[in-house]
């Protein structure tokens, strides 16, 4: 089995929900949130803040904790082939400045403010839901229920 410790952000402005478009490894793209892996030694809290910038061009600061999502992906599902565990620390961010564009050298092809109503209808992430889902209900726990991965929703 696989690992993976990412720290994500859920930026929300005027009814819109910042997202970016990014190339999978199977030769599609998808819509995610800003984020990605912690690296070693390093705090999930500035990994978000890095990871924005890295993304979108935009600075950004964490104004709360969100939750955390732990998902098992099963080998047939996952994009190695091997079973795999992502725990996904979510943050409630805002940006504080910066131009939107894309990630220089990396797999994010575009940042863009959609609609959160036109999220349902884009090719996306499960953990753009569970973003979402974090944010519209702050649960005390942290916690939300596992989003169904079918149709738009992928790993």
């Amino acid at each position: 089995m696989s690992f993976r410790l990412a720290a994500y952000a859920v930026c929300i402005e005027d009814g819109r929900v910042l997202l970016v478009h990014c190339a999978s490894p199977n030769g599609g793209t998808s819509w995610t949130l800003p984020g990605g892996r912690v690296e070693q030694s390093e705090d999930p809290f500035d990994a978000v803040v890095r990871e924005v910038a890295e993304e979108t061009g935009c600075d950004s600061v964490v104004e709360r904790l969100l939750g955390v999502d732990s998902r098992v992906i099963p080998a047939e599902e996952a994009r190695l082939g091997i079973e795999h565990q992502n725990v996904g620390v979510f943050y409630q961010v805002r940006i504080t400045d910066g131009v939107l564009r894309p990630e220089p050298n990396g797999v994010t092809m575009e940042s863009v403010w959609t609609s959160i109503p036109d999220v349902a209808g884009l090719c996306r992430s499960s953990l753009v839901d569970v973003g979402l889902a974090l944010a519209r209900t702050l649960p005390a726990t942290g916690h939300v229920a596992p989003v169904a991965v079918d149709g738009l929703v992928q790993h």
